[in-house]
C-alpha cells in the first residue's frame, strides 16, 4: 500500500503547509474544519504557535454544517473575527471535510470579500497532500494577489522564498540570516519568516530571489514574468555540524533522505556526486534530480532501495532509522532532522 507508515510518523499535510506561508503575514487565517485539522496544525506542524501570536481560527463545522454546505454560517463567523480583531486578509484553508462535499472556494472568496472588505484567498487543500503542495499553492496565491509593481529595484536586495519552519527546521529568522550573511546577502527578505505582508507588496524591489523548496519554485517563475526577477535555486541552511560529519564519507556510497533541494546541496558539498543519491518523501522535479535519485512514496519504497543498493552512510530524520535498521542496514547513521516527517526543530 503506497504511503502506508508502519514505522513512522504521519507527514505534515498541506493545509498545514499553507497555513506556514500566512503565519505571520497579519491576516486572519480560519481553518476550514470541525476543530480537529486546527489542533494538529497549531499544535504539531507550527512551530510559532506557542510564541508568536497569529489569529488562526477553526471554522468548527459540525455535522450538519458540513453535510449542508452551509456557507453563509462560515462568512459571518468570518465577519465577527473581522470586526473583533480586523487583519491585512482572510485566509480560508480548506481540509478533507469542505474537499469532500467539493466546496464552492471561489464562491467563498467572494463572499468574505464582499463581506469584510479585505483580500480573501481560499486554498483548496484536502489533507492527503503534504505540506509542500499547500506551501506551493499558497506561494503562489500569495505573491500573485498581494505583490505590486510600482516599486524601483533596490541595489543588493534579494528576497528567499521557500523558507517556512516545516521545510527548514528553523521557527524564526535569525539562524536563517547567520546563514545567509556568511554566504553575502546582508539585504535579505525572508519571506514569511520575520517579515510582513509589506514586504511581499514590495516583491518587485528584489534584484534576485533565492528559491529554497520546490513549493517556492511556481510563485519564483511568476515573479519573474511580472517583474523580470531572476532567480536561482540553493539552499544555505544546512547545519554546518551535519556538513562537517558527512565530508568525512566523500568518495562512499551515500543515501541523503531530505527535501530535494537541501539534499541536492548537501550531496554537491560532500563531493564525489556520482556515489551519493538523493531521496525524499515529498515533492521531486526531475530537472533537479541525477540518475537514481528517488522520490519514497512509502516506506516499502525505502526497503527496496536499501535491499538492492550497498550504502555507507545514509543521512536522514531518525524518525526513519527504525524502518532503516528493519531493512538491514548495517553501515552508518547520520541524523538530520526533517520537521515535516518527525517535527523536530534545527534552531
Amino acid at each position: 500500500m503506497k504511503k502506508f507508515l508502519k514505522y513512522m510518523s504521519p507527514f505534515a499535510p498541506d493545509q498545514s503547509g499553507a497555513c506556514g506561508v500566512f503565519y505571520e503575514l497579519g491576516g486572519l487565517i480560519i481553518i476550514c474544519d470541525a476543530g480537529g485539522c486546527a489542533g494538529n496544525i497549531c499544535g504539531f506542524d507550527e512551530p510559532r504557535w506557542f510564541d508568536k501570536k497569529s489569529a488562526v481560527f477553526s471554522a468548527g463545522l459540525r455535522d450538519m454544517d458540513a453535510i449542508m454546505g452551509r456557507d453563509d454560517k462560515l462568512i459571518q463567523k468570518l465577519a465577527l473575527s473581522y470586526e473583533q480583531l480586523s487583519g491585512k486578509f482572510a485566509l480560508i484553508v480548506s481540509t478533507p471535510v469542505p474537499a469532500i462535499i467539493a466546496t464552492d472556494l471561489r464562491s467563498l472568496e467572494r463572499m468574505g470579500e464582499k463581506k469584510i472588505n479585505v483580500p480573501c484567498i481560499a486554498l483548496d487543500c484536502t489533507g492527503t497532500g503534504y505540506y509542500d503542495k499547500g506551501e506551493e499553492k499558497a506561494w503562489f496565491r500569495l505573491f500573485e494577489t498581494f505583490a505590486e509593481d510600482t516599486f524601483e529595484k533596490v541595489e543588493g536586495k534579494v528576497g528567499i522564498i521557500g523558507a517556512t519552519p516545516i521545510e527548514t527546521g528553523y521557527k524564526d529568522d535569525v539562524n536563517l540570516k547567520d546563514y545567509l550573511s556568511k554566504e553575502g546577502y546582508e539585504n535579505a527578505v525572508v519571506y514569511s519568516m520575520g517579515t510582513t505582508l509589506e514586504d511581499v507588496i514590495k516583491a518587485g524591489e528584489c534584484e534576485k530571489n533565492i528559491v529554497i523548496s520546490l513549493a517556492a519554485l511556481k510563485a519564483a517563475k511568476y515573479l519573474k514574468d511580472k517583474f523580470g526577477i531572476p532567480y536561482e535555486i540553493a539552499y544555505p541552511f544546512i547545519p554546518e555540524n551535519i556538513t562537517k560529519e558527512a565530508k568525512n564519507y566523500s568518495g562512499k556510497n551515500i543515501l541523503i533522505i531530505h527535501s530535494q533541494f537541501a539534499a541536492n546541496e548537501l550531496r554537491s558539498t560532500i563531493g564525489n556526486t556520482d556515489k551519493i543519491k538523493c531521496a525524499t518523501w515529498f515533492m521531486q522535479d526531475k530537472e533537479f534530480a541525477k540518475e537514481g535519485d528517488i522520490q519514497l512514496s512509502g516506506e516499502d519504497d525505502l526497503t527496496e532501495l536499501l535491499e538492492n543498493e550497498n550504502f555507507d552512510l545514509i543521512i536522514a530524520d531518525s524518525d526513519a532509522f527504525a524502518l532503516i535498521k528493519a531493512s538491514g542496514y548495517k553501515g552508518d547513521f547520520i541524523d538530520y532532522p526533517e520537521f515535516a516527517v518527525s517535527g523536530r526543530l534545527l534552531g
